[in-house]
């Protein structure tokens, strides 16, 4: 596991908040906003407080103050006028930069504060759309880019968790009211990328289906044994990593030809699941480009 990161290059300050390294050295040189640390051997870094110094401006900027009039302002006015302007339009945006603080610092109580500040305002399954989604998309891309460690996500991940557990077990507890199918959710072999199945879980059990969870990196094999206890089940699948491009097509067609019955259908989603070759798809065998599409066909 790589070291946890607290220095950054310019180039991480880039994809953490979306703002060119071209533009941050402008606004560095003309407008002083940031003060590089430099090493021994003369090269430029940032600290987490710059970093959280940038989030903060580039929220204002959004929000139409210019960098001109940024520059000129106290430290410590900023993050102050940063809460004092958040509004329905802005909260996202101001949110997901707040989870990236919390993630970065290793703040439990930020992600807390940010969460309970998003729940008095919006409910858990539009906090989940319009935060955490965006939230993890972006996760995604700053771990391929070298600019978070695995310790990073995990943090994150772990804290959104237990959030769709605690939501999750909350209508657990009522009975199904549609029974006409069955579903089971789970993550092929190798798959360990939770949140997303985890996540249509509990909009299937909200929906009044009753769902049958088996999580990560699930065998073929334990798939033939609900065969024995239910019919009309509907598999979920989720594919972030795996299968491979390679071996996907020969996963989905051992999965028709050994799991699917004439009362069964498989559901495919995910980044990987893309991959599909489109001839495999039928009546009984569909892909999903994204959580919505799949949450408005229940």
């Amino acid at each position: 596991m790589s070291s946890v990161k607290n220095t950054f290059s310019i180039k991480d300050l880039e994809n953490l908040t979306g703002i060119k390294a071209h533009t941050i050295r402008i606004w560095e040189k003309r407008y002083n906003v940031l003060e590089p640390l430099r090493t021994d051997t003369n090269i430029r870094y940032y600290d987490l407080l710059a970093l959280q110094k940038l989030l903060n401006i580039t929220l204002l900027h959004d929000y139409g103050y210019k960098i001109s009039k940024i520059s000129q302002m106290p430290s410590e006015k900023i993050p102050q006028l940063v809460q004092d302007i958040i509004s329905t339009k802005s909260a996202k945006n101001h949110a997901i930069s707040s989870f990236k603080m919390a993630m970065m610092n290793f703040d439990q109580k930020l992600f807390l504060d940010t969460y309970n500040s998003l729940l008095s305002e919006k409910s858990f399954r539009e906090v989940f759309f319009e935060v955490f989604i965006p939230l993890m998309e972006e996760i995604g891309f700053l771990w391929q880019a070298e600019t978070i460690s695995p310790a990073h996500e995990h943090f994150i991940s772990y804290l959104i968790k237990l959030k769709l557990l605690v939501n999750t077990e909350k209508i657990q507890s009522e009975n199904p009211t549609k029974e006409d199918k069955v579903f089971v959710l789970y993550l092929p072999m190798d798959e360990v990328h939770e949140l997303g199945v985890m996540y249509l879980n509990y909009e299937i059990l909200l929906s009044g289906y009753k769902t049958i969870y088996l999580g990560q990196s699930v065998p073929i094999d334990s798939l033939k044994d609900l065969k024995k206890y239910f019919n009309n089940i509907t598999y979920v699948c989720y594919m972030t990593v795996e299968p491979n491009k390679e071996s996907i097509n020969t996963y989905v067609k051992e999965i028709k030809s050994q799991i699917l019955e004439e009362d069964s259908n498989l559901w495919l989603i995910g980044r990987c699941a893309q991959n599909v070759d489109k001839t495999m798809l039928d009546s009984k065998t569909r892909l999903f480009n994204n959580i919505t599409e799949l949450v408005t066909e229940l």
